[in-house]
């Protein structure tokens, strides 16, 4: 028999474990199945003849319809399942692999206590661009410091962006991009910041000044008014140096695991995603918060056709409102483009056996575990409830994890299936691979195989070793992003609006 995985009886499709060649046999809910096609491995294969219009279901939810007739052993993607925008989400979980029981061990982890802010992970510098024509001169400060070296400070990290001037001054893409960059110089991960301006941009240096912290740890420069952009720089280099100085003396201690907040994210997710790494994370998740620590779900378009299953177990109704209220949205805003959010599965996630985003979608919301969801945030609002907190952010990697970061996410634990190599600036960013051939590939990348668990190892272990490593991170191990210094580039405000 051939290895092909059924995640729920009422499924008429099986995942292939392997590669399946034409007259393979594949158990199924009703009996052996011939397979008539090559199939891949994460791809699907019918269990018996769906006819043209007929559901097609994974997980035990529908996922699609038959575009035409597909015969028992068949291959089911593209080329037969349409997306079925007029199917109604269940609010029912979906099943992937048992999990068990997860004895989470660590109380504390070593971070850094801050005043009148939750303790950071990191000890950072960050060198913040009010606008993009401060961004050479703020890369500027960030390489000579980072030679230079600041006494106690783990990193130097610019804050660039390509925005700050061309938008409507006070509308609500200049209010997106100020609470983003609030939420970086105000993050706990962040010792001290140096917020630059070129002086003449709407989003001006004192309007991101006012109300941050008046310690002396926050401090400003405008490069117009210092003379131009070598005088900026070395004005930048002393003002922050100062700035940083009480660093020299900040020690790690023990805080309890309450005082983080972990972020989640995809990206490059396969079929496996949901199977594996997703649903092992969340059990991880399920875990910290019952130790007290916040837990994040973000990218509100990779929730659609499941979205139903987090409001359902919401235990504030508002919370569950308010995430229908930004789905609906989303389907409002994709429509006047003229597109549909099923536009969301990439040509990465087909090719790893993803067809729809009701598909993709089932799969990613595993990753917030059993645990109810408390508390919804804006894009980049501060995550301030313990517990399950969904962000409303898009789908797209940089902007979804840059809302995060924001929030005040301690850092993000982001899944991926067929590989990715993003890095966040003074966030850690901890990628999980959802299968082994991945995490064999990209070693240097991926962090963690959740693959594994095809190969029969138990679900709650991975967990178990998704939580450790999560402690170990908020502790000072660096992740591999870290590792290779990568991120510089990753924060992304998500603007919706025009370009004046």
């Amino acid at each position: 028999m051939a290895r092909a995985l059924v995640l729920n009886e009422r499924d008429n499709v099986a995942v292939a474990l392997e590669h399946l060649a034409p007259g393979a046999s594949v158990v199924g809910p009703h009996g052996v199945v011939e397979v008539m096609d090559p199939i891949a491995p994460a791809h699907k294969v019918a269990l018996t003849v769906i006819g043209p219009g007929e559901p097609i279901t994974k997980y035990g939810h529908t996922i699609g319809v038959a575009s035409c007739h597909i015969a028992a052993g068949a291959w089911v993607h593209t080329q037969n399942l349409a997306f079925a925008p007029s199917v109604q989400p269940s609010a029912a979980r979906p099943e992937a692999q048992p999990s068990g029981p997860m004895q989470f061990l660590p109380t504390t982890y070593l971070g850094y206590r801050r005043v009148g802010r939750r303790a950071g992970i990191r000890n950072a510098v960050a060198v913040v661009a009010a606008s993009n024509c401060a961004a050479d001169v703020v890369r500027g400060i960030v390489a000579r410091l980072r030679i230079r070296g600041l006494p106690g400070v783990e990193q130097v990290v610019p804050i660039v962006h390509g925005s700050g001037c061309g938008l409507q001054s006070d509308g609500v893409d200049h209010a997106v991009l100020r609470r983003c960059l609030h939420g970086m110089v105000l993050h706990p991960n962040v010792t001290a910041a140096l917020v630059v301006g070129l002086g003449c941009e709407v989003n001006q240096v004192c309007g991101i000044m006012a109300g941050l912290m008046a310690d002396g740890r926050v401090v400003s420069l405008g490069i117009q008014d210092a003379g131009g952009v070598g005088k900026a720089i070395e004005r930048g280099v002393e003002v922050l140096a100062r700035a940083a100085g009480p660093a020299a003396d900040e020690r790690r201690e023990a805080i309890p695991v309450s005082d983080l907040t972990v972020g989640t994210n995809c990206g490059g997710s396969d079929a496996n995603s949901g199977i594996t790494a997703n649903p092992a994370l969340g059990l991880a998740g399920d875990a910290l918060v019952s130790a007290g620590a916040g837990w994040a779900l973000a990218e509100t378009t990779e929730t659609f056709g499941a979205e139903a299953i987090l409001a359902a177990n919401a235990a504030s109704s508002e919370a569950g409102r308010r995430l229908l209220v930004a789905v609906r949205w989303w389907e409002r805003h994709t429509a006047a483009a003229g597109v549909t959010v099923d536009g969301n599965p990439a040509p990465g996630n087909k090719a790893g056996g993803l067809t729809t985003i009701t598909e993709k979608a089932l799969g990613a919301v595993l990753k917030a575990g059993s645990s109810p969801l408390r508390g919804y945030c804006d894009y980049a609002e501060p995550i301030t409830a313990p517990g399950l907190t969904f962000m409303d952010t898009p789908g797209h990697d940089a902007p979804s994890v840059t809302g995060l970061a924001a929030g005040g996410c301690s850092l993000i634990v982001f899944t991926t299936g067929r590989g990715s190599c993003i890095g966040f600036p003074a966030v850690p960013i901890l990628k999980v691979g959802s299968n082994s051939q991945v995490s064999r590939r990209m070693g240097g990348d991926i962090d963690l195989d959740a693959g594994v668990i095809l190969e029969g190892v138990p679900m709650a272990d991975v967990a178990a070793a998704i939580a450790a490593r999560i402690i170990g991170v908020a502790s000072g191990d660096r992740t591999k992003a870290e590792l290779q210094g990568l991120g510089d580039d990753a924060f992304v405000p998500w603007l919706r609006g025009p370009v004046l």
